[in-house]
């Protein structure tokens, strides 16, 4: 029953054209759900084993409370959506108070360390993230047709919330996009020639334009260099880079570099953002170069414009 509950759920993700990962996070928390309750279904549950289920992660399993969100969010998604059942409980289960955390910063010199000890095309794509401000997944999914070396902007295509924007794309990264869409071409080049492969596209495009996985603009501007099976179609394309392989490779410089600073893909995307401010940007530019729904979410960083409190100088330095 759980089995066929699960496919279920995982059209009614399909149908909404959710990505992938939220695809995948779902079922999993919903199974996780199923499971902890003795493999019970879920229309004989209700706001009792909802809550045992949360508290069970926070208190048990020691979870984040953003993770415990998301298998509420899961939850709900599967009795709103997939069995269609609208209950007075649902809305009065509280979600977790997330903590409001400072974003790590890194400084204008610490950038320039750890990509100078990245390799490529690792290099290239923490370019993108910290001279574009970019979401890892955003840059991994870039293709040729949304880089405008011209206009020096890069189009982000479904980005968080299903939203497009368009951002700046860094003088000092236009010869290595072009190397980097060069040898995407020479990928094309090479499965055209074997009749294999081609871009994996999204929303069923390939059966829409049969011939779309072979055009050029359709490619990854950071292409696998292995052929992998979509796992939704379960055809054999050419994916973009895993973003294992960069988080790994960043998280390496950064110890290279002896920086104690908990460095990730996502702290380059808040130094844009920080560094931006600092040179005097608009705040309201900034928000629509990182493609924030609301300014609200882009203030946070003028918290950790110019250090002590707002630029504050300690009574004890007096």
């Amino acid at each position: 029953m759980a089995r066929k509950l699960l496919d279920r759920m995982r059209d009614a993700i399909r149908s909404r054209h959710y990505s992938i990962r939220t695809e995948e996070s779902y079922v999993h928390w919903v199974r996780r759900f199923i499971l902890f309750h003795g493999k019970k279904h879920p229309e004989d549950m209700g706001k009792p084993q909802v809550e045992a289920f949360l508290t069970h992660l926070a208190v048990d399993r020691h979870v984040a409370a953003s993770t415990q969100n998301l298998a509420l969010s899961a939850i709900l998604f599967l009795y709103r959506e997939v069995l269609e059942i609208e209950l007075p409980w649902l809305d009065d289960v509280v979600r977790a108070k997330r903590p409001a955390r400072m974003p790590v910063v890194l400084e204008r010199d610490e950038v320039r360390l750890i990509m100078a000890r990245l390799p490529a095309p690792q290099d290239l794509v923490v370019k993108l993230l910290y001279g574009s401000g970019l979401r890892l997944s955003e840059a991994l999914r870039l293709r040729i047709k949304d880089v405008d070396f011209n206009r020096r902007e890069v189009i982000v295509r479904d980005g968080k919330g299903a939203k497009d924007r368009v951002t700046v794309l860094a003088d000092s990264c236009l010869d290595g996009m072009k190397q980097q869409v060069a040898q995407s071409l020479e990928l094309l080049a090479l499965d055209r020639k074997l009749g294999r492969g081609g871009a994996i596209l999204p929303h069923a495009l390939d059966r829409k334009y049969p011939n779309a996985r072979f055009e050029p603009g359709w490619q990854f501007v950071f292409p696998s260099r292995r052929l992998a099976r979509d796992p939704r179609s379960g055809q054999l394309g050419r994916h973009h880079l895993f973003d294992s392989s960069i988080q790994k490779a960043v998280k390496r410089a950064a110890r290279e570099c002896d920086i104690r600073k908990p460095v990730t893909c996502h702290a380059f995307r808040h130094s844009f953002a920080t560094h931006l401010l600092e040179s005097g940007s608009d705040i309201r530019t900034v928000q629509q170069l990182l493609g924030h729904a609301d300014v609200r979410t882009t203030m946070i960083y003028t918290h950790v414009i110019n250090r002590g409190a707002l630029g504050a100088r300690s009574p004890l330095d007096r």
